[in-house]
């Protein structure tokens, strides 16, 4: 009985779906012209098996899986310093538990001026995905769970540089920042961990071969058809397997981006009823952007609270980010700035929590 409520809810999503992506595509773009899924370009097969060269690799430092994974990705464009540079920017506390694939991208797009050299944050990718990034030598980064041995910390949130596939052998090639370069993981094991993420991809690439990473990523390269296309397959998954915890909250997390927060708030509360890992919200704040949107300011405080209780969340300057826009939220302006003050303590970087500051010190 409880798979057939579930499985009413996942009817109602597809057919709110439904409605806004027609709406959407309808919707024109502002050069006038209507928003519609491009044709999938004539790619040539994909070679059995490929390698990238010249990529560097540099083990991480304490909790320093974002900057060192980025700083190897950009040694293939010739990149020379090391993982501190994009650490000191990234996570100025030393303690800091999470850098988000946005600030990954940030500091690529605006601090590596010395390199021609970009990144951007896809979802919904594929194993064909990124064997056609690394077979056109775009070097990829991807956001995945983890618990490594022979540590077994729990599951975790870590990121993956790969530069290499083999379908003889069923395996990716990764540095790993943890583990180590050339690591290898199977493509089961990639696809299994990477939904926990959204199936998140990051290619790294010359300004010279935007065109060509056009070319690769198709429809996905617009970010809005990306969001789409990803909500496509959570709510396939969720519709499959109606128990799936990462298919609902993917789910949440796609319908955040394209700003639908009643859905999200509905998919997040159906993905929390299956145990999600207790580290989630260290890594991923849709729900709390989703829970903002929808007023429900109290549940937002007892996730920062719990982040806060759980032995390493207060080390995420989002914990006291979404508590001070709660507090917000709820009139509480004094406790709003308290908490905004405390995660530019944390990292004096955040971008978000200087712009909340400010807009509410000018009410």
């Amino acid at each position: 009985m409880k798979h057939r409520i579930v499985m009413v809810w996942i009817v109602a999503l597809c057919l709110m779906v439904g409605n806004t992506l027609a709406q959407t595509f309808a919707t024109p773009t502002p050069s006038g012209e209507a928003l519609t899924p491009s044709e999938a370009a004539a790619l040539p097969p994909l070679p059995t098996g490929w390698m990238l060269n010249n990529v560097r690799f540099e083990a991480q430092g304490w909790n320093n899986c974002g900057p060192a994974t980025i700083t190897n990705a950009l040694s293939y464009y010739g990149y020379q310093n090391n993982q501190t540079r994009a650490a000191n920017w990234l996570k100025p506390n030393y303690e800091d538990k999470n850098v988000s694939p946005w600030q990954m991208a940030e500091f690529v797009n605006t601090q590596v001026g010395e390199i021609d050299v970009y990144a951007m944050v896809r979802h919904g990718g594929t194993l064909d995905t990124l064997k056609r990034l690394i077979s056109n030598n775009f070097p990829v980064i991807i956001e995945k769970g983890y618990d490594p041995e022979p540590d077994r910390l729990g599951w975790m949130g870590h990121y993956l540089l790969l530069v290499g596939y083999d379908d003889a052998r069923g395996v990716f090639i990764t540095h790993d920042s943890y583990i180590g370069a050339n690591t290898q993981y199977t493509y089961e094991y990639i696809e299994t961990y990477w939904q926990h993420f959204n199936y998140l991809y990051m290619p790294i690439y010359s300004a010279s071969r935007e065109n060509d990473l056009k070319t690769v990523l198709g429809d996905n390269f617009d970010e809005r058809t990306n969001i789409i296309n990803a909500l496509q397959i959570a709510r396939a998954e969720a519709t499959s397997d109606p128990t799936d915890k990462f298919a609902w909250f993917n789910m949440g997390t796609n319908f955040t981006f394209l700003e639908m927060y009643n859905e999200a708030s509905i998919s997040y509360d159906e993905a929390r009823k299956y145990n999600l890992p207790y580290r989630m919200l260290w890594y991923q704040f849709g729900i709390f952007e989703a829970y903002y949107n929808v007023g429900r300011y109290d549940d937002m405080i007892t996730f920062a609270q719990a982040n806060l209780n759980d032995g390493g969340g207060q080390y995420v300057e989002e914990t006291y980010y979404y508590a001070g826009l709660a507090r917000w939220g709820k009139g509480e302006k004094e406790r709003a700035i308290n908490n905004l003050d405390a995660a530019l303590q944390f990292n004096p970087n955040f971008a978000p929590a200087l712009e909340a500051k400010a807009m509410l010190l000018s009410q």
